[in-house]
């Protein structure tokens, strides 16, 4: 996308664009006085014709270079790029084209090249290498966002825009179905051309949404026919209209005798269908400054607006004004600070409907050209502070501008001349996409992974909800969008707990958490379950040293961490009765290592109790060298003493197995009062 002298001064970026040509007679001196003017676009075809003239090495190097600055300051990166490197490659002995063909990279977001070439910079103008290491920090802060955007998504409009340029939209109604904006299509009013840029004059737009679509209709003039707000001598610019939508504000930067003439802020009250007459909202006491971008806010009690009056800070300044009731005016203009204003320009401003400020700027570390950024209100304060680009996709190396939101909603509208658009500039739509969340997963048999059809699946989530659902014919289930609902049941910054049960089966449990997630994501959390009707249930080992019952407690093993388990599935099936099963290797007598799995069993159920499971839950049982997993032979097998002692320890098991699932607890005695029965008196 490319910039020309056109929006400059609906942008506030005011230049005295040149007067009389100068005879034909030297192209160069022609082509150096629109130069001089800041005429860039007409510089850039000026210094085309005299380049072939120019006779004298020095001449042709300075012609490249200023051909390429005038393409740089029109925003014709493509053209800035090819003569501002062939400045430099000509021997262009100024370090300025070493510099704009940086800042050119950079506008393009070619940010690696532009770290390359503004490391260049810095050699060949040593006495200006922090303002390049400025430069080559904010590339890489720029890459850095580009490849971790926001949550904001950003499209380009079908119908608002036109292949010249469309930006600066404004709402027109309190329900935010119509819009005004800026248009240089054809159409415009008195279609007069201006001569800096070939465009029509600027004019203001509107359009509304189609009642059943609710996509914007085909947009039309503003007061067709009555060239009250556009009437065809000037730039009508940036506009917002106040809380009843009666009163429109807006930018018009006059023009006379082909030359610009500044910009200031009209306003103009609809009465019925018709339009008042247009005023001038004096707002700077000289003439020469350039007053424009309204945006009236906090109960129409103030209006922002962008200045190059002095007082300010450097190139253009947001600064605001209050409405004087008694005076019936805007006054005592107020510089933002230096907390928003910078050296460079700040531009298109917008007090949203909580009180923050967005605005544009090229000053503040950003992404390129102008980024759009948002500063917090000071309480209730008139201070503005800390403000924070809105980074990739709202931002990018172009200029993006001129935003707007949907009342409190996180959606809106920004301008741009990002490429992918289809004029010069563009109005795009940007909104925050709600996230999605999914808990889902299957539900398996753990031994042999067949899929458990009809498992009960029940979600609990810390913001009170309680659903449940049956896994399907592949045994799977899904916690997505509630049935005949717009309704999610997985819901963000929410922690939730999963509980299946199924017939003949220990239940699972599992936790999910959607806290921190910043993007939609699907959670998958599958569950593979144990058969009740397995003679022997295997869990975490629990160890004995050799020939001792006690519960192995140290540095490397505590079998009490493994009871914990065992534990915790019995709080979860709240009816099983199990047979506590203990064994032991074959390096003693049958007699004593009957005993001795006996203790290991009992040692095991004292310790359940501890925590609390009832006694009558669990069996005690021991099987003594009977049902040893590996065998003597086996063991005599393997290679090493090591490797032997852990076979034998494989054998030392406690596991456990299901008796029955019917366990209701013995109900709890209430003890008697003294005295007999109450109440009664025989």
């Amino acid at each position: 996308m490319k910039l020309n002298v056109l929006r400059l001064p609906l942008m506030l970026l005011l230049i005295v664009l040149g007067s009389n040509l100068l005879a034909q007679k030297n192209p160069l001196a022609e082509a150096d006085k629109a130069f001089d003017s800041r005429s860039y676009y007409k510089a850039t075809g000026l210094y085309k014709k005299a380049y072939s003239k120019v006779k004298s090495s020095s001449d042709k190097k300075e012609v490249l270079y200023k051909m390429g600055y005038s393409y740089y300051k029109i925003e014709d990166y493509d053209n800035a790029k090819a003569w501002l490197g062939k400045a430099i490659k000509a021997g262009y002995p100024e370090p300025d084209a070493q510099y704009y063909y940086a800042k050119t990279m950079r506008s393009m977001g070619l940010y690696d090249k532009a770290i390359v070439e503004f490391t260049k910079y810095k050699e060949v103008n040593p006495a200006d290498a922090a303002r390049a290491e400025k430069y080559i920090m904010e590339c890489e802060m720029a890459q850095e966002w580009l490849d971790n955007p926001t949550r904001y998504k950003v499209e380009k409009d079908p119908v608002l825009n036109s292949k010249k340029r469309d930006f600066s939209p404004a709402w027109a109604d309190k329900r935010h179905t119509s819009l005004i904006f800026t248009s240089t299509r054809e159409g415009s009013v008195g279609d007069n051309v201006d001569h800096n840029s070939g465009d029509y004059y600027s004019s203001l737009w509107s359009t509304k949404q189609d009642k059943k679509s609710k996509k914007w209709m085909v947009p039309n003039i503003i007061d067709e026919g009555s060239n009250i707000i556009n009437n065809g001598e000037a730039n009508e610019g940036s506009s917002c209209a106040d809380s009843r939508y009666k009163t429109v504000y807006f930018t018009r930067c006059m023009t006379q005798k082909k030359t610009a003439m500044g910009c200031g802020i009209y306003w103009s009250k609809k009465v019925g269908k018709e339009w008042s007459e247009t005023e001038l909202v004096k707002l700077s006491k000289f003439d020469t400054s350039a007053v424009g971008h309204p945006s009236v806010g906090l109960k129409d009690q103030y209006l922002f607006f962008a200045s190059d009056m002095p007082g300010g800070y450097g190139g253009k300044d947001i600064w605001f004004a209050k409405w004087n009731k008694k005076q019936k005016t805007w006054v005592n203009p107020t510089n933002a600070g230096a907390s928003i204003n910078t050296e460079e320009d700040e531009m298109f401003p917008y007090i949203h409907d909580d009180g923050r400020l967005f605005f544009a700027s090229n000053g503040h570390p950003g992404m390129g050209a102008l980024d759009i950024f948002v500063a917090e209100r000071k309480g209730t304060e008139d201070v503005w502070e800390n403000p924070k680009n809105m980074k990739s996709p709202i931002n990018s190396s172009y200029n993006d501008f001129g935003i707007i939101f949907d009342g409190l909603k996180n959606r809106g509208y920004i301008s741009t001349d990002r490429p992918g658009g289809r004029g010069l500039d563009d109005i795009w739509s940007f909104r925050v996409p709600p996230l999605k969340f999914i808990i889902a997963g299957t539900i398996s048999d753990v031994d042999d992974g067949h899929a458990l059809v009809g498992a009960l699946v029940q979600l609990k989530g810390t913001d009170g909800s309680n659903v449940e659902l049956k896994t399907d014919e592949l045994g799977y289930y899904e916690f997505d969008q509630v049935a005949g609902s717009s309704e999610r049941y997985i819901k963000g910054e929410t922690s939730y707990t999963l509980f299946v049960s199924m017939d003949e089966y220990l239940s699972g449990k599992g936790q999910e958490t959607t806290l921190d997630l910043m993007e939609s994501t699907k959670l998958v959390h599958d569950f593979k379950l144990q058969s009740i009707k397995k003679k022997e249930i295997i869990f975490p080992k629990v160890m004995y040293d050799l020939g001792k019952w006690d519960l192995q407690v140290n540095d490397s093993v505590n079998s009490k961490d493994s009871l914990d388990f065992l534990y915790q599935t019995l709080i979860d099936n709240p009816t099983l009765v199990i047979e506590l099963m203990s064994h032991t290797d074959t390096r003693d007598t049958d007699k004593r290592n009957q005993v001795l799995s006996q203790k290991r069993a009992q040692s095991c159920v004292d310790y359940l109790v501890t925590k609390g499971i009832p006694v009558d839950r669990m069996e005690p049982k021991g099987y003594g060298e009977s049902q040893t997993l590996i065998s003597d032979e086996e063991i005599a097998k393997l290679p090493t003493k090591v490797e032997k002692e852990a076979a034998h320890q494989v054998n030392r098991r406690t596991t456990f197995r299901v008796l029955r699932a019917d366990y209701v607890p013995a109900p709890v005695e209430t003890p008697a009062t003294e005295g007999g029965d109450a109440g009664t008196d025989n």
